[in-house]
């Protein structure tokens, strides 16, 4: 009678929870709402909202935005945090290594995809919105630089918070969570100030941060490890290419009518979308038999071909033909070769690629023209992810990775020799770039995470993501200060430590490519 009293207990406890996300989502979904009445009002003047008040119902929208991610967040809380906490400490849950894909896994697939797609597209659209805000408020583009830093602030924050929150909410929360955030930060396109402009973008930055290494965390649990990698590849590659290609075509479709405000107003939609996609996301397996639910964890189990097993002695090596572990200056001179690559990386995607749009308006492109050239470079990159997963399974990961720093390089030789001639369309060179960007950005975490022991795999996987954000700080910075050099001068000084990660990862780097996570010492 006692189990079966708990048993309803705990049927109540999880219904009460659901209405309490699905009342959080709708009180998010009402505040956002709130903000679309002034938008409209301001359509004589191609939606310029620039020294408009705010009125009653904007701020009451606000506050229904915060209360409502307050309680979907409550909603979303597992009970019991800390004694879970123990319990998945001594769980590991892994797909047998001859295990075969089934459909399961490619829905999966398919499903995050799309939810990095929308997750990549807000940051993205930054570059597109800062021609109209420079217009719009009046400002010097330095003064509108600061809306990227702090978005890429935020996103430096939202890495760390949303490891920390992935622990205690797990892997299929976390991405709801971030979902309902993202919904709530649209109303960064009815902000009248460039202020709030900025406060806002931090904190969608916040909420976007974390979504990529939640988003990797879940799939290396659910997928066998002979296709770990190529998933990893493909999944992030897909996202990020997506995302650029949305944010572009989104910008060139929709901003000569409704303004640039437009591309943050859409994340209203995208963001429901993102959470509704929720439905087909598994939750981990290993969180669901922490929280004692068994039967819900067997069957994610039964349906991605995984089992559970107690975690072995963290002093045990295992040895594997062929390989030795990493230590020593052989590990640092690893980490600094990704560590550099990283850093290249976050210079051209968070300081070309966002400085790029404004670069072809100051040279007498359209806001409409220069955004349809930069979404056609980014569907010239589309196909090339398969090929970049296809050499990571197939080929090898260290020369897959340098393959696309190569391609990297050439994409930036491109664009120095389009500025020296002063003529010429920029579709090649930055569709070169975001080929090249994208093949790295998808094999870099993977391969880091492959490729180091155990012991420092999270504290090296952790700082070469960050490194990524650095190099997009950096750009920023110079952004702030109005020292943005010509995009050729910015072209040539990135092939610099491009140039470096490629002869750093050469020598230093090393083969994965079919080796078992399992057989790496666990020191």
């Amino acid at each position: 009678m006692a189990a079966a009293g708990s048993s309803r207990s705990s049927v109540a406890s999880e219904r009460q929870a659901l209405w309490a996300f699905i009342l959080g989502c709708i009180a998010v979904t009402i505040g956002v709402i709130a903000h679309l009445p002034m938008f409209l009002m301001a359509r004589s003047m191609h939606y310029h909202l620039a020294g408009m008040p705010m009125d009653s119902g904007m701020i009451a929208g606000m506050g229904l935005i915060v209360a409502g991610v307050a309680v979907a967040g409550y909603g979303l809380l597992p009970r019991d945090v800390a004694a879970q906490r123990v319990a998945a400490a001594t769980i590991t849950v892994a797909a047998p290594e001859d295990a075969k894909l089934g459909w399961q896994h490619w829905r999966l697939m398919i499903v995050l995809v799309v939810a990095l797609v929308i997750d990549v597209m807000k940051p993205a659209t930054l570059g597109f919105t800062v021609p109209g805000m420079v217009g719009e408020y009046g400002v010097p583009k330095a003064t509108v630089s600061l809306v990227p830093f702090f978005a890429l602030m935020g996103t430096v924050t939202g890495s760390f918070v949303w490891g920390v929150i992935a622990d205690i909410y797990g892997r299929k929360a976390s991405i709801l969570l971030s979902a309902v955030m993202f919904v709530g930060t649209s109303i960064c396109g009815a902000m009248p100030s460039l202020a709030w402009n900025i406060g806002m973008c931090f904190m969608m930055g916040l909420a976007a941060g974390g979504m990529l290494p939640v988003t990797y965390a879940l799939l290396a649990e659910m997928m066998p490890s002979r296709h770990r990698g190529w998933a990893l590849v493909l999944v992030g590659g897909l996202g990020a290419v997506g995302g650029y290609f949305a944010a572009s075509g989104a910008s060139a479709l929709l901003q000569p009518i409704f303004g640039w405000r437009i591309l943050w107003l859409i994340n209203l939609p995208t963001g429901l979308t993102l959470v509704l996609l929720g439905a087909f996301i598994p939750e981990s397996a290993k969180f669901l038999l922490a929280r004692g639910r068994r039967r819900e964890a067997e069957e994610v189990m039964r349906r991605f071909g995984s089992r559970a097993e107690r975690a072995a002695p963290r002093t045990v090596a295992v040895a594997h033909a062929g390989y030795t572990a990493l230590t020593g200056a052989r590990l640092v001179a690893k980490i600094t070769a990704l560590s550099i690559c990283a850093l290249a990386w976050g210079l051209i995607n968070f300081g070309l690629l966002l400085w790029l749009p404004a670069d072809l308006v100051a040279k007498g492109y359209s806001v409409a023209v220069s955004s349809r050239l930069l979404a056609e470079s980014a569907l010239i990159a589309f196909p090339t992810v398969f090929v970049a997963a296809l050499l990571y399974s197939r080929w090898s990961s260290k020369w897959a990775l340098v393959a696309m720093i190569g391609v990297t390089l050439a994409g930036l030789l491109l664009v120095l020799r389009l500025e020296m001639a002063g003529v010429g369309s920029p579709v090649w060179p930055v569709g070169l770039l975001i080929v090249g960007s994208n093949g790295i950005i998808a094999i870099l975490l993977p391969y880091a995470a492959e490729s180091v022991p155990l012991g420092v795999r999270g504290k090296a996987t952790g700082w070469i993501a960050a490194c990524s954000k650095g190099g997009g700080l950096l750009a920023q910075s110079l952004s702030i200060a109005g020292h943005v050099p010509a995009m050729g001068v910015v072209a040539g000084i990135i092939m610099v430590p491009a140039a470096a990660s490629l002869a750093l990862v050469a020598i230093f780097g090393r083969e994965t490519r079919g080796l078992d996570l399992r057989h790496l010492e666990r020191a």
